[in-house]
């Protein structure tokens, strides 16, 4: 398999910097860590740096010339059985050192652990390339979820494994870095999200979409947007949903997103409006037409949801860890409930369905407070780190090599 040759003519004929970002995800797959990565990839573009991808190859026939990014290299995958869409990319080693032999990154990325990551950072080092890998997903969480419990120890000493062979680990919330730090993991640093205020924004609310879920104006629509799927801690949700539904029999439990656990679901509570997997301003339109956002998931790195919520002017309910802990504040921006406390979730709920005209204070107040917490922020943070992990004056975009 052969490198786009459009990505390497263009970094020949220029002076770029050149960032090389591997990841087992990117879109048009709808993630967390797809959407964090393209925002920094534009990011860095925007910024005067050549990015190139490596990621693994959606359908079998694809071929690297299929990829709608020239810049992207294709490798060979495998679909990650219960998640359709999501490839697992297979270790690549030759591939990867052909290229970065012939065009030498100045520094690689690792976005994930998978036997792609792997074999990226083994080559990187090979090369004497700088490597910094990305904490962005709680794999060893994941497999109680899976009756795979026995195999979580495992996983995690993998993952620790992985991440002291780099550089340094990045990861989106201070909470997270500690934890790690705690266990053995080296070189630490925290890179946060940001949020597109632009899109994710109470103005799109739409009362067409609000009849359509059979909502009126006094009626409050509860929202999840996510995947769905055992870790999300969804049946918590549906529990809080029903609790509320005691005092507000109007209400309505809406959920955007796909994933394994759906058809079940879909068929123990045929009441629930389930909308399929949404993007752009579709989903913006469905955030800000709702009123409470609850999130019961207790296995997030951070929560990008969380972020889109609140600027989409929602009333979030959330266990106090991750995104929700660094960003809202309780009974102000938000509600926070004691991390694991599945009863005090329930209550929380129930409690803004008794008294949904104070919801607006909070509404406000998290759209007010989240129009600071900007994409641009975390891209120059990006740059601090990766200069970090070469020397200032190696990565230094060319405008500010010229001045």
């Amino acid at each position: 398999m052969s490198t786009p040759r459009a990505l390497w003519s263009q970094l020949n004929a220029s002076d770029q910097r050149h960032i090389c970002i591997v990841t087992e995800t990117y879109p048009p797959e709808v993630n967390g860590v797809a959407m964090t990565l393209a925002h920094l990839v534009e990011g860095l573009r925007m910024q005067g740096y050549a990015v190139s991808i490596v990621r693994p190859r959606r359908q079998p026939s694809e071929s690297s010339s299929d990829s709608d990014d020239p810049q992207v290299t294709v490798v060979p995958g495998l679909p990650l059985p219960g998640y359709k869409g999501v490839h697992v990319g297979l270790p690549a080693p030759g591939l990867l050192q052909g290229c970065w032999t012939q065009h030498r990154p100045d520094v690689v990325y690792v976005a994930t652990e998978g036997p792609l990551g792997w074999s990226a950072v083994h080559i990187a080092q090979r090369l004497r390339i700088p490597v910094l890998s990305g904490f962005h997903t709680n794999f060893h969480s994941y497999a109680k979820h899976y009756r795979l419990g026995w195999l979580q120890p495992l996983i995690f000493h993998y993952l620790c494994k992985f991440h002291n062979r780099t550089q340094g680990t990045l990861v989106p919330s201070v909470d997270l870095r500690n934890r790690l730090q705690a266990v053995g993991l080296h070189n630490v640093s925290v890179l946060g999200r940001g949020v597109d205020c632009q899109l994710f924004t109470p103005e799109r609310r739409c009362a067409a979409l609000r009849r359509m879920w059979g909502v009126s104006d006094n009626d409050l629509a509860v929202l999840y947007v996510g995947r769905v799927a055992p870790e999300k801690n969804l049946g918590l949700a549906v529990a809080a949903y029903r609790a509320m539904q005691q005092y507000s029999a109007s209400m309505k439990f809406v959920v955007v997103g796909d994933g394994p656990l759906r058809a079940a679901l879909q068929n123990a509570h045929p009441d629930l409006i389930f909308c399929g997997i949404h993007t752009g301003e579709q989903l913006a339109k469905h955030y800000a037409s709702a009123d409470v956002f609850l999130f019961p998931s207790e296995t997030e790195t951070f929560g990008n949801v969380t972020l889109e919520a609140m600027a989409s002017g929602l009333v979030v309910v959330a266990y106090d860890y991750a995104a929700a802990h660094m960003h809202v504040t309780h009974g102000e921006s938000g509600v926070l409930v004691p991390y694991g406390e599945p009863q005090a979730f329930i209550d929380t709920a129930v409690t803004l369905a008794c008294e949904p005209r104070s919801l607006d204070k909070i509404r406000q107040q998290a759209r007010a407070y989240v129009t600071s917490v900007d994409w641009q922020c975390v891209v120059e943070r990006f740059i601090t780190l990766l200069t970090g992990a070469l020397g200032e004056s190696q990565l230094a975009p060319v405008s500010a090599l010229t001045r």
